[in-house]
């Protein structure tokens, strides 16, 4: 039996506005854990290298812990289980918010990325010699202003490219949230499909807005990198 092309599907009302909605949905995830992601990943990548051993012994294990986990574990466990372990009372209201599994998806590709952007900090920081450490703190600086106004801003002035590769990642990673319902691109392509029964239409037509999606993302990550990079550190 030939398969009849319906293209239309993805401009065709009400299917059009189903895959803005989708995208819109996907970016405003994708934003909201790399806000999570990049500032809980400096803090756990800084305390790694940090002289104490019971920070760096507590930031290993988080980043150990998440990072070897595979997201969809982690994304089933905070919605399904999570709300389980804080008691019947308050795991009933938790599971009566609207919009709960939008936000456990927030949170869950959060502080999954988060790991991994940790784990760039602390090679950020091994590329740093000593000497240059030994120099900042001759100026006076205590080890807190020693991070937070050089070698934090140095680091990551090195690791731009791994960091252009997790912001890219996060937005893809962002289609796993459609397996707890959240009405994001790919969950938008398979109710088209459902719908109209032109899957393919509606999957190529995912597939390419991912594919713009990340073309702008490299870019705007490949602008930040032109501004900030180190003169013979980063070839870009």
């Amino acid at each position: 039996m030939a398969y009849n092309f319906d293209w239309s599907v993805l401009w065709r009302q009400p299917y059009g506005t189903w895959l803005l909605q989708g995208l819109w949905v996907t970016i405003k995830i994708g934003l909201f854990s790399w806000i999570i992601a990049l500032s809980l990943g400096i803090i756990i990548g800084t305390l790694r290298v940090t002289p104490w051993k019971f920070t760096r012994f507590l930031a290993s294990a988080y980043t150990e812990f998440f990072r070897n986990i595979p997201f969809l574990v982690q994304l089933f466990f905070w919605y399904y289980a999570g709300p389980m372990l804080l008691g019947d009372r308050l795991g009933h209201a938790i599971n009566q918010i609207i919009g709960l599994n939008y936000y456990v998806a927030i949170f869950a590709l959060g502080i999954y990325t988060a790991s991994r952007v940790a784990e760039h900090m602390r090679a950020g920081f091994a590329s740093i010699g000593k000497e240059q450490y030994q120099a900042v703190l001759s100026t006076g600086m205590t080890q807190y202003q020693m991070y937070r106004y050089v070698i934090i801003p140095y680091a990551l002035r090195v690791i731009l490219p791994p960091l252009t590769t997790e912001f890219l990642t996060i937005f893809k990673n962002s289609s796993i949230a459609m397996t707890i319902g959240v009405a994001e691109l790919t969950f938008m392509s398979y109710r088209i499909d459902a719908e109209t029964f032109h899957g393919l239409e509606a999957t190529t037509g995912a597939m390419f807005i991912y594919l713009l999606l990340g073309l702008t993302v490299v870019r705007i990550m490949g602008f930040i990198e032109s501004r900030f990079k180190i003169p013979g550190m980063i070839g870009r």
